[in-house]
């Protein structure tokens, strides 16, 4: 978390506060959905359609969208990322899908967590 965040965003999902903890395992410093970008206009100026990354990680200049939606869903979110890279070139953004996320999460140790998100909790718990 930086400074200017003396107590904990609201996150969306819970991925997003998993997320956040590993940042803060590694001393990271990093903001939560800091700035939305315009994508679309309408003929009179106005934005019709903009994205809003999850997180801005400040040492590495990066937004990452997280996203635990099957891959089929993905679409919507592919085809922001794609126009944002068009009209913001130099901006540089990640999407860690749900493979992505939970193969992080097996990495840190967190495999109760990656078997939510990938909805294998509730088929684990039968098993035991």
């Amino acid at each position: 978390m930086t400074q200017s965040q003396s107590s904990p965003p609201q996150f969306v999902h819970p991925i997003e506060e998993e997320f956040a903890r590993i940042l803060d395992y590694y001393g990271l410093e990093w903001e939560y959905e800091p700035r939305t970008f315009p994508l679309a206009w309408d003929e009179e100026g106005n934005v019709t359609q903009a994205f809003s990354p999850d997180f801005y990680i400040l040492e590495q200049d990066l937004y990452v969208e997280l996203t635990t939606v099957r891959p089929k869903l993905i679409t919507k979110k592919n085809r922001k990322i794609r126009r944002m890279k068009e009209l913001y070139p130099e901006i540089n953004v990640k999407l860690f899908k749900r493979d992505d996320l939970r193969a992080m999460m097996i990495k840190f140790g967190m495999d109760e967590q990656a078997a939510q998100i990938m909805g294998t909790a509730a088929q684990n718990n039968n098993h035991e």
